[in-house]
């Protein structure tokens, strides 16, 4: 038995360091950890496990001579804050972490774990892709890897973190997830690189400026979150996890805080301009009614004109949507649509109530909107508002305009409770615009054009843009103090925590995609 148990000690040390010196110190040399060191630093000390340590691919006819343990890819289970999580890291210092049939299959096995125990799958990103040795067989470990992303979308969290190369097919798995971590300078992510980019349209760009973290993060909408260093990145998954539950049968985690929960928020009466074309800082009214004014700020760097992230309300997760004044005066346009909707089915998936604050003045028009289908995506956030069984309340700031009031989450698309500061404006249009349609000629005709707008502005204001009128009417359930706010949403969402929804049988939704 101890020749046995030597043996058993070799082999498992050989998995261990399964790559190369060379290897290893070029990846070192790159400012990058190993894929070791990344699950090390991600999960509780001690508590991984690992799974298929010892396998290898048995592609002997694809020119493969060496035949390391693990086949480029660590996969197991552990612990973040106690909590359960699966994890595979991408090893670059195996065959440049590509993914071949063994590799696919130990991924496969991992995913499957996670979905039928309900706990979070993390994947840490570093390879080169498809192993081009094995050819179509790798293929085939991609389609499977894609088919599980599927079948445990909106069942548990599945968190991407691209620690290096992501080229070609790899990508869609990544896309499919929930969310996407890069590293600035290090991560990239891209379907075609900079040299098959030149050849097909002759464009020059370099690997940054294509699948970078900063382009991703601004102009495409891939990643989620960015960091400066890996471990930064690391650690903001585990920030992320603190706000979501294990699977979608359970409840966020429940956080203690010192912060009351009737705490008054007297700087939100101070907060909004004189001028109704005035802006502020809508994360300045988000963070204020939040436990600690603690905000974990979704796709930051991406159409800024609509804020969401994570906080906390008297101890449990809640999901902010808030349209932002100071970025094209808080319009919806295409990506903020897009972003939107994306995170209000997120939260709805993952039974995290949602808090809309509004201050919109519209869509944004223009041809390039229209062209690019602001129709289509804009009734995405229809959509998804519509869908959500979660709480749902709307507190309108501002403006509340048109078309653009209904989609944020309007009590006729279903919101649960829907609270307006009396600064609030509910019409169809702005009162300058609608005078301008409604008297128009009226203005024309009197003897002070100018001095006859600003008094119809007035009034139509007065009569058709306060928010006692939609209070009247029950279109708004009240009108409240702004310093009232963070603890009319706790009593709001103590309330709404028992709201039992019946949805239609059916298949599928048919979201316009």
């Amino acid at each position: 038995m101890n020749e046995r148990l030597d043996d058993l000690r070799r082999r498992k040390e050989e998995a261990l360091n399964a790559g190369s010196e060379r290897a290893v110190q070029r990846q070192h040399d790159k400012g990058k950890m190993l894929a070791r060191e990344r699950i090390e630093y991600l999960l509780d000390p001690g508590s991984f496990n690992e799974i298929d340590m010892l396998v290898r691919h048995r592609a002997h006819d694809s020119g493969l001579e060496e035949r390391p343990y693990t086949d480029g890819v660590i996969t197991g289970w552990g612990t973040i804050d106690g909590r359960k999580v699966f994890v595979f890291s991408q090893d670059f210092t195996v065959f440049g972490g590509a993914l071949g049939e063994v590799f696919a299959q130990k991924l496969h096995k991992v995913m499957d774990l996670a979905q039928s125990v309900g706990a979070p799958m993390i994947g840490l990103n570093d390879g080169a892709g498809a192993r081009i040795q094995e050819g179509v067989v790798s293929l085939d470990g991609y389609g499977g890897i894609f088919w599980r992303n599927v079948q445990s979308s909106g069942v548990i969290p599945q968190i991407s973190v691209i620690l290096g190369p992501c080229a070609g097919g790899a990508v869609y798995s990544p896309a499919m997830t929930d969310f996407i971590f890069m590293v600035r300078e290090k991560s990239h992510m891209f379907i075609t690189g900079p040299d098959v980019v030149k050849t097909v349209t002759g464009e020059e760009i370099t690997l940054e400026e294509l699948g970078g973290a900063s382009s991703h993060s601004t102009k495409s909408g891939v990643s989620t979150f960015v960091g400066e260093t890996e471990e930064e990145v690391l650690d903001e998954v585990k920030i992320l996890l603190s706000y979501l539950p294990s699977n979608n049968l359970e409840v966020t985690p429940l956080v203690t805080s010192e912060d009351q929960p009737e705490r008054s928020c007297p700087e939100l009466n101070d907060l909004m301009p004189d001028s109704p074309n005035m802006p502020y800082d809508m994360k300045k009214v988000i963070t204020e009614v939040l436990d600690d004014n603690d905000f974990f700020e979704y796709h930051s760097s991406w159409a800024q004109n609509i804020v969401c992230g994570f906080g906390r309300l008297n101890g449990r997760s809640v999901g902010i949507v808030g349209n932002q004044p100071m970025v094209l005066a808080g319009v919806l346009d295409i990506q903020a649509a897009e972003k939107a909707s994306r995170f209000v089915r997120t939260c709805d998936a993952f039974n995290i109530p949602l808090i809309t604050f509004v201050d919109v003045p519209g869509f944004l028009p223009g041809v390039d909107q229209e062209y690019g289908g602001i129709i289509r995506h804009g009734a995405k956030l229809l959509y998804a508002y519509c869908e959500a069984t979660v709480p749902r309340i709307q507190v309108i700031t501002r403006k509340a305009y048109g078309g653009a009031y209904v989609v944020m989450d309007s009590k006729s698309v279903g919101s649960d409770l829907s609270l307006a500061w009396p600064s609030a404006e509910l019409a169809v249009m702005g009162p300058q615009g609608a005078v301008e349609i409604v008297y128009r000629r009226e203005i024309e005709a009197a003897s002070d054009p100018e001095a006859r707008r600003v008094e119809l502005v007035d009034e139509y204001t007065e009569k058709f843009a306060s928010p006692y009128v939609a209070a009247e009417r029950g279109f708004i359930d009240e009108v409240i103090d702004p310093a009232e706010t963070r603890s009319r949403l706790i009593s709001g969402l103590e309330v709404l925590s028992t709201k039992r929804s019946d949805i239609p049988q059916r298949k599928h939704g048919n979201v316009p995609l």
